[in-house]
């Protein structure tokens, strides 16, 4: 009997023990994560009764919370669309996005960095006021980007590359998140629905995640790196010049976009075939560097990161197991290389930034309603993908490719930019992807402009990466040396 009551005894001991231990993850180690769940009602409940902090750009309030007469205490009001992609909306009844939902502990006074405003509120019996987010982002130039792209669906990051600051970050189609905002639930939950629904994708912000886009001859850097670091290339390493290569194990061809050489002569060199874009060479190039070290310098240029900027950012992808003929298409940006226009844009800051990689940022600083400073971030190191010299040597082949290669539209008078385009195939009778990613001014770059345009731009496959997406970039590019 005694034996039978010790084991009962001890099992009682191992559940009370369990149980110890599953209330403290709960309570204690997962509490910020739990809260921060969108499904969380009762947390939701919660802050209606905290008046919700503001979010800035410079010193402008775009978001703010307003006293109201209901339940709710609060409505939340959002002053421009300009800003929709990066700070997402809050709802009543929908739940949150963008820096609404990851910085949701702060805006809503729960973080335990205010927890002794917390306290003053507990004794004072008073709520909490949440936290002011000051965005990076600059007004001026986020309206520059948002003009400058249009009608057309796509996105557009601009970034200091010293510092990894994010300055302007849109993505279109946005749209107006006063309609997720109000508090009457069917309204707000047809809104809601009506957004999902739409085939055009509103609430994806392009910019960092959705489906990601096959990167076409953007890419070309990242293999043009991977070949000069290798140390066993240089620019002037030359190829057959063809106007077709038959792809290794396949019948298929492919071909460069001029369906022409690369240039005159038997051979060309690595350097013109990156100035003018051509496919073939770097296909080529890409069988002959092999796949292995292609995905470690992708890699060392963020390929792969789950980063948060603090939005989540859907990781690129240069693709597992490949055959050779699958390898020569990544080459120039295809088969199954996927990348966001952040990821390009962070691949070109690199190269801008003398081989360094710093972490983008969207957040400046975070302050308590006393005014008290609760976060500040310092620009971060997130990777050394190159050396000076193979950066040095990138942005050359750019600055020649705006000057008189494939980027001529994103050249500015009296000022050196680098920059690359990129026209990405999506399937035999889908529009192309275009793209253009630069930087400015090329000898000191204060700014990296990454623009990606869906469906052509409106006119299917008969536009380029240069005819669409680099005049986008230019109009960036002159908004930040016009500051």
């Amino acid at each position: 009997m005694n034996r039978q009551v010790r084991r009962v005894g001890l099992f009682l001991t191992v559940m009370f023990i369990a149980l110890f231990a599953m209330a403290s993850s709960i309570q204690v180690l997962r509490t910020q994560t739990l809260y921060q769940d969108s499904r969380n009602v009762r947390a939701a409940y919660e802050t209606y009764k905290t008046q919700r902090g503001s979010i800035l750009v410079g010193q402008e309030e775009v978001v703010t919370s307003n006293p109201i007469n209901d339940q709710y205490r609060f409505l939340r009001n959002y002053d421009s669309v300009l800003y929709s992609s990066v700070i997402g909306y809050f709802s009543v009844f929908t739940g949150s996005s963008g820096i609404e939902r990851a910085m949701n502990s702060l805006l809503a006074g729960q973080s335990s960095a205010q927890f002794f405003e917390q306290i003053n509120a507990l004794l004072d019996g008073t709520p909490v006021t949440g936290a002011a987010i000051e965005l990076s982002l600059d007004a001026t130039i986020q309206k520059a980007a948002w003009d400058a792209l249009g009608s057309r669906k796509g996105a557009v990051i601009a970034m200091e590359p010293d510092t990894g600051r994010i300055i302007a970050m849109v993505s279109k189609p946005g749209f107006d998140a006063n309609l997720l905002a109000g508090h009457e639930n069917q309204a707000v939950t047809d809104a809601y629905r009506d957004l999902l629904d739409d085939p055009e994708s509103p609430l994806v912000n392009r910019a960092i995640g959705g489906d990601l886009y096959h990167p076409g001859s953007v890419f070309k850097l990242v293999v043009a790196a991977a070949a000069l670091e290798s140390g066993r290339y240089s620019t002037s390493t030359t190829f057959e010049n063809l106007d077709s290569y038959r792809l290794p194990g396949t019948t298929t061809f492919i071909q460069n976009s001029n369906n022409s050489t690369c240039g005159d002569g038997p051979l060309v060199k690595l350097e013109t075939a990156l100035i003018r874009s051509c496919n073939i060479p770097f296909a080529m190039l890409a069988v002959d560097l092999g796949q292995d070290r292609i995905r470690a310098q992708a890699e060392l240029m963020g390929f792969g990161d789950e980063l948060a900027i603090p939005l989540t950012v859907t990781p690129s992808v240069y693709p597992q197991d490949m055959e050779l003929s699958q390898v020569a298409l990544t080459g120039f940006g295809q088969f199954d290389v996927r990348a966001s226009p952040l990821q390009i844009a962070m691949s070109t800051a690199a190269i801008a930034n003398q081989g360094v990689l710093m972490k983008p940022r969207l957040v400046d600083q975070v302050v308590a309603s006393n005014l008290n400073v609760l976060s500040q971030p310092e620009p971060q190191v997130l990777s050394s993908p190159m050396s000076r010299e193979t950066a040095a040597i990138l942005t050359r082949m750019m600055v020649d490719s705006v000057e008189f290669g494939a980027a001529t539209s994103a050249g500015i008078s009296q000022v050196a930019v680098a920059g690359k385009t990129g026209t990405a195939e999506n399937g035999t009778d889908e529009p192309f992807t275009l793209w253009f990613t630069g930087f400015a001014p090329a000898g000191s770059p204060e700014i990296v402009v990454t623009v990606v345009v869906e469906d052509g731009g409106g006119i299917g496959q008969n536009g380029t990466g240069n005819q669409i997406a680099a005049p986008i970039a230019k109009a960036v590019i002159q908004a930040v040396l016009a500051r």
